[in-house]
This record gives C-alpha cells, structure tokens and sequence, in this order.
C-alpha cells in the first residue's frame, strides 16, 4: 500500500481492468460517496447529451443497450474473442495462483475466487499450514452462497478487524461492485456473522473500532452530513445495541472539503494505541486530531503529512511535502507522547535521492518497512530505531523487478513481500524484518505464458520540456526495427500513482504470445519519482502529463520498435481521461486508442459522481484560469468534426458509482453526432473496476483484445 495520502488518492481513480499497477485507494475507495450527477435544465441548450448523465434513468438504459447491440456482436463475433474469453477466464479462475496472506487473529486469510467461487469466499488458515505447498483452508464467509441466499450479488470489499485481539471485524459488501457498502460484524473465532451485532446499513461510509462495544464511523446520517463532492464528514461514535440515530457527534468537518473526515485507530506491538481523526478539505492535504480524554487535538504539521503506523510508541509519517528539515517524499517518526500535545519535532528515518520514491510504508511490532524504487526498479528497506537513531538496512531480493508488502502485523516481525516483473511471475517471499532475518521464497505463481523468447528493455523519451521519461517495452528477442510489431501502450499520470513493472498473464498470454509488444510509461503525473513528479503535472500544469505520453509514443515509432499503424494505446479512470486527451491531441498517433471508466468531460466532472472531491488534481471551473485549462484539454468539447480519429473502444460499467458512465456515454453520443467510428460498451454490474466476478472481468479482457487484435494484427486468419 503506498503512503496515506497517495493511497487515497490513486484508489479513488484506478483500479480499472487492464489498467497497470495496483489499483491505484481500496480501503478508502469503500468510503466514497460520489452524488448523483447534477444536470440543471438550463445546461441542456448547450450540452445535448446531458440527459445521458441520468446514470440510471430509462432513456439512457435504453440507449446503452442500443449501443451494446451495435458493440457486442462486432467483437463477439470475431474468431478470436472466444480463444481470448477462455484464455483469460482461466488465468483467473486457476487454483495455482498465489492465495496472497493478510495476517489476522493469528492466522492467514485470503479472499479467493475461481470457478467453483466466481464470487469468492473469505478463508483462513494457519500459519505453519500457509506454508505449505497446498495448505488447507477453511471457508469462513461464502460470498456465492450469501448472494444466493439473500439474492444480492455481494462484492467483496474488505474487513476491519479489532485491534489487538482482531477476533471481531467489520465484513465490508458492496451490491454489484458499487462503492457504497453495507457493515457487518463478523467474528473469526466462530467463523459466523455476530447475532445483533454492529451492522451499518449500505452507504459510503468507513467505520473503525475503538473498543469491542464502540466504533466511531463517518457516514450518511441524513440531510447535512455529506460533502458536495459526496463524501461523509460527520463522525459519531456509534455503541453496541444502540441504534444510529442516537450515535454521538465526535467530530464534524465541512460541507466543502474535497474528501471528507475519517477516523481511524492505530496500535503498536507494545500495546500503544492512538485514535485521530483526518478531515480532508482538499484531496491530498489535510487536518490531523488526535482523540484524547480531555478532547480533540489538533496536529501541528503539513496538510500533506500523514500518519502511516506505529512502531514502539513512535508514529510513523509519510510526507508529499516538506516538514522542516524533512523533505517531500520521505520518512519520518516523532514519540507517541509528542504527538499527543499537537506540537513535535519529527525525525527523519529516511529520504530518496532524485530518482527514488517510496512506494510503501508498513510497519511490524519493531520495525518499519517500505517498498522504495530506483529508476522505477523496486527493493524492500528495513528500518529499526535504536539508541541512536534510526538505521536501515536494504533486503536482498531479485532485482529489476517491482516489490511491494503484502503483509504484515504488529504481533510479530513476520513480513510478506511480493516480487514481480513483466517476464517473471509473481514470488512471495517471507521475511523477519529483524536484523538477522533473511528473505525466504514460499510461493511462487507458475508461468502463464511462454516468455523464452521475450526481453524487457528500459528506454527514455525526451518530453516537451527536455524532461526524460523513462519507459518499459516488453517484446520478442529480435524484434523487426521495421515498424510493423502491433504494440499497445498504457500509462495512468495522475494522483501520484505510480506505474512499475508487474507480472500480468493475461497480457502475455493473449498479446506477447501473438508476437506484441507492451509498453509501460513513466509518465508525470504519477509517483515513480516522488512527489515532485505528481506536481509537475497537477491543474493548469497538466498538459505536460499528455506531452510526455505522447514523447513516449513518438520515441517508440522514432526506434522502428512500432509505427503509427500497429501502435495502439489503453488506460482507465484518470488514464481514460489521458486516452481521451491523446485520442484528440495526436489521432494520427495511435490505432487504436481503448477508454476505460473515463473522465471525459472536464467542464462538468465536478458535477458528475465524485467528481468534485478532485478539483486538488485537475482543477475547478469556479476559477477562470482553471475552467480556462480545462477547456482546452476536456476530451469531450475537444471532438472536432472532420477529423480523421481512430475508431475508439469506449467501455464503462452502470454500477461504477465514482467516475460514473455519463462520461463515456456523453463522448460515444457526440462521436455518433459527428459521424466519427467508434465503439461503446456498458456493462451492467462490476463498478469501477469492472470485475464482480471473475467472468465479468474476463469477459472485458477479452473484448478489449479483440478490438486490438482488429486494429493492430488485422483480421482473424
């Protein structure tokens, strides 16, 4: 997980099929609440479409399914879709993936789906038996058989556990994959949800527990209680058997902060525990109280400055901006009981050099532990506080690859840490973060495609403003330097997320072993080099982000590795709004151009679902040089006619409640208006991320190929 601030950020916005990296805030992402789209009467004169902002209405279902009717058959039908469906469903249904660990009550869990669990079922096992090559599970929730049950298709969205004993959790649902969720007590020793336990009826809303008869939650308490960019501000604590309308104000944020007030625990493996509560006047800064027995106190250190765990009575901050003699991008820890007062003087644990970030903050019951990246080439850094001072020492694992936590607990020093690269399949590696311990490979995911004849290399464009921009090319041994290898490219260039080297079977399987080549670029935007790169490219600045996507694609047909007819690019959510941008600014760039879940339309997004919790990245019409920005970037009042566009593949999902399908629908209607090529699908369920359930997410890999096998390979032989 990377550093509070950035993980909120990129979670809201990421996440979509296809798209690179990890999502980009999960936890979080549950507690958004986007509004309903806002389309006055009066906007419609001069925005016909407006009516198809009317994400459930009717008239726009109707005319989704029309679309669909188009869309459907024309890659259904091609030859190669049902090879690319079955491929890719049995990547994602194979039992020999690895069950990644989430260390809870002294066990491992995992949420797993194949094709008996489509759905998925929570489960556990112990940890000797996780060690095992084929461990023995046990199913503590059934998301298949609740769904049937109760006739929902229930969604997996995490658990909240108790600390430190973690026997009681809050289990997170979402119907159909929308961010609004549904609490429910669940107790691990009885693998049973709890009889009158605590239940939040479905909202967005993030709950924490501060004893096991009290939790304080942010939610939908009615008229007042939600942002204009829909997101709770109100937190009350909330007692066991006591109904919500008697829940207690704790705090209250206001109804014009971008993102909300959560409140949230933090223990340490000394028994040390701190509750604070974060408000969010803007996407990426914020206030910090700490809940003490006399009242609130404020934190008096930087809006983006954010607490990221404890270890032995220390806090632990990850900084996007500097604090004193701290600079932006680092790590930093100040006593427990200074923090209490407000007021303290941080120490610095660690700080990356011009071409370093870090990734990831985690800590265990001694130690911290971050995932940092070099060049984009990630190691795992260990750092101990000692009598002196802090030391780090870094852990030998592969090199050229991306590594990132995948657990840890403060009941001990046991570490997980994933390893993967674009050729390599993904390892887990345990490790004792203490300062003997030695990583020690456990699981390994076997190849799901043939990668003998395939290299990876690490080039540099030269963007507008003589910025490098680093890039990932994955292609066969030998490639032809003739232009002719069809090449996709994906890049995401927003909310400090950053996009590193991952392991993906269904790219190798359904595109490498075709003979493509991928493309991963560094863009700004994101984090791969700090917060310094985000910045680079946040509101007005924005247009360098497009600059250095399309410095990458120009690069890529400059070295014969591809040319303007067999490149084609993809991205979701804010890389969807990048796709659109590039589909207008270069048409005669790409192929082939897929938008994800997109962002379309920038003079009205602050309108449109969540959209107005992300004027901190984009900007805000109510400010004249911002709208000014805007409406030379916004894809969806950029469409000229007569312009020679290559046919886009325009796909979103109904249930995605945080970006929302009015964008893509507005920008498919205006293409048809103008007589352009293009194509729309709409999926009914899956959310943001386009995959309730394994089908649903094979199913949108699967079109997705077709279309670039269409457009880059030509047709099927």
């Amino acid at each position: 997980m990377r550093v509070v601030a950035t993980a909120l950020a990129a979670t809201i916005l990421a996440g979509s099929v296809g798209v690179a990296g990890g999502d980009a805030l999960a936890q979080v992402a549950s507690m958004t609440t986007p509004n309903a789209s806002k389309a006055p009467q009066a906007d419609a004169a001069a925005d016909p479409y407006i009516w198809l902002e009317d994400k459930d209405g009717a008239k726009p279902l109707a005319w989704v399914e029309a679309e669909n009717a188009v869309t459907l058959p024309r890659l259904q039908n091609d030859p190669r879709y049902k090879s690319f469906y079955a491929e890719a469903l049995a990547i994602a249904a194979a039992k020999d993936r690895i069950p990644m660990p989430d260390q809870r009550f002294g066990r491992i869990y995992n949420f797993w789906r194949d094709a008996e669990h489509p759905q998925g079922i929570w489960r556990w096992t112990s940890e000797a038996g996780y060690a095992q090559a084929t461990p023995v599970w046990t199913t503590a929730l059934d998301l298949d058989a609740l769904s049937k049950a109760e006739g929902k298709k229930w969604v997996w969205k995490g658990a909240t556990c108790l600390q430190p004993d973690e026997r009681l959790c809050l289990v997170s649902l979402s119907e159909g994959g929308e961010d609004a969720v549904t609490y429910r007590e669940f107790d691990l020793q009885t693998g049973q949800f709890v009889p009158g336990g605590f239940t939040l009826p479905t909202s967005k809303q993030g709950a924490s527990w501060v004893d096991k008869d009290t939790l304080l939650v942010a939610r939908d308490w009615g008229a007042g209680s939600m942002t204009a960019s829909g997101y709770p501000f109100v937190v009350k604590e909330v007692k066991r058997g006591q109904p919500l309308s008697a829940a207690r104000e704790i705090f209250r944020g206001e109804t014009s902060d971008q993102l909300g007030t959560y409140a949230g625990v933090m223990t340490d493996g000394q028994g040390n525990r701190v509750t604070m509560i974060q408000r969010r006047p803007t996407f990426f800064g914020g206030e910090k109280h700490v809940v003490t027995p006399t009242g609130l106190v404020k934190l008096d250190v930087p809006a983006r400055v954010f607490p990221s765990g404890m270890v032995d009575g220390h806090v632990i901050f990850s900084t996007s901006e500097a604090w004193g003699q701290i600079p932006a991008g680092a790590i930093a820890s100040a006593p427990l009981d200074e923090v209490r007062k407000g007021r303290f003087t941080p120490t610095l644990i660690f700080a990356p050099n011009a071409r370093q970030s870090v990734d990831g903050v985690s800590v265990t019951r001694d130690h911290v532990v971050a995932s940092v990246y070099d060049n984009v080439r990630g190691r795992a850094m260990v750092f101990t506080r000692g009598k002196t001072g802090w030391t780090s020492r870094a852990v030998a694992l592969p090199d050229n690859a991306s590594i990132d936590v995948a657990s840890t607990t403060d009941r001990s020093n046991a570490t997980f840490v994933q390893v993967t690269g674009f050729l390599q399949p993904t390892t887990l590696w345990t490790l004792d973060a203490g300062p003997t311990g030695v990583p020690k490979q456990v699981k390994a995911l076997p190849a799901k495609f043939d990668a003998s004849n395939d290299i990876v290399e690490q080039f540099e464009a030269v963007s507008t403003d003589g910025t490098k921009i680093p890039y990932f090319v994955v292609h066969r041994k030998g490639v032809p330097l003739d232009g002719t290898t069809p090449t996709i490219m994906t890049a995401y260039g927003g909310f400090e997320s950053s996009m590193t080297p991952y392991y993906s079977g269904v790219m190798g399987k359904l595109w490498l072993e075709r003979g493509g080549s991928f493309v991963l670029a560094n863009i700004r935007g994101g984090g791969e080099f700090g917060p310094k790169w985000h910045d680079a490219g946040r509101k007005t600045k924005r247009q360098i982000i497009y600059d250095d996507f399309a410095a990458v694609g120009k690069d890529l047909i400059a070295r014969k590795l591809t040319s303007t007819k067999t490149l084609g690019i993809y991205g979701g959510s804010n890389g969807g709004l990048l796709m659109g941008v590039e589909f207008n600014q270069h048409p005669d760039l790409w192929k082939a151009v897929t938008i994800q879940v997109p962002l379309l339309d920038m003079i009205r997004y602050e309108q449109i679902a969540a959209g107005a919790s992300w004027v901190d990245e984009y900007g805000s019409v109510a400010v004249p040089e911002e709208k000014a920005f805007l409406e030379t970037i916004s894809p969806y009042q950029n469409i000229k006619r007569g312009v020679a566009y290559p046919e886009p593949y325009i796909w979103t999902t109904t249930k995605d409640d945080r970006v929302g399908p009015q964008h893509a629908r507005k920008f498919a209607a205006r293409l048809k208006e103008y007589g352009l090529p293009y194509l729309f699908y709409e999926d009914t369920a899956g959310g943001h991320s386009g995959d309730a359930d394994i089908e649903q997410g094979a199913r949108m890999q699967a079109l997705q190929m077709t279309y670039f096998a269409q457009k880059l390979m030509g047709p099927a032989k």
